[in-house]
């Protein structure tokens, strides 16, 4: 059973966290993510969590960053997709991507519990594989 974020290892991570982006090959890339409660969710950790990997979010900068990311095994996420990163796409990209701004997110607990048979491409990048960015495809759209 995990730990409680609100005491423990998790706590201690969370209050020494310098929110460096883990790279590929690290091992807290390569485990399961514990699941957050309600009651961890609220918590003042994890509430301050969040908002350290906007930060690194945007300074780094990205669309997305998973605690797994910056060293915390936890299923949790942060995303926006600013207008500014926009701009250098022509719009037949961004049609052909149904690429849109959206407004900064929480996903906590991820589950996939349907795709559509739509094929999409996409240019993608990960702030854990540093400098390496390809075109993808993948579903449409995903629940």
């Amino acid at each position: 059973m995990a730990e409680s974020v609100s005491s423990g290892l998790y706590s201690e991570q969370v209050n020494e966290v310098r929110l460096q982006i883990t790279q590929i090959g690290e091992q807290v890339l390569r485990e399961s993510a514990h699941q957050l409660s309600r009651d961890e969710l609220v918590s003042a950790k994890i509430q301050e969590l969040i908002e350290h990997k906007r930060e690194t979010m945007r300074n780094a900068p990205g669309v997305g960053l998973a605690a797994p990311q910056v060293g915390i095994p936890l299923q949790s996420a942060v995303i926006k997709d600013r207008e500014e990163y926009h701009k250098e796409l022509i719009p037949a990209q961004l049609s052909e991507r149904q690429r849109q701004p959206i407004p900064f997110d929480v996903i906590v607990n991820p589950r996939i519990i349907s795709a559509d048979n739509t094929s999409l491409g996409f240019f993608e990048g990960c702030l854990s594989v540093r400098d390496i960015q390809r075109s993808c495809r993948g579903h449409g759209r995903s629940l």
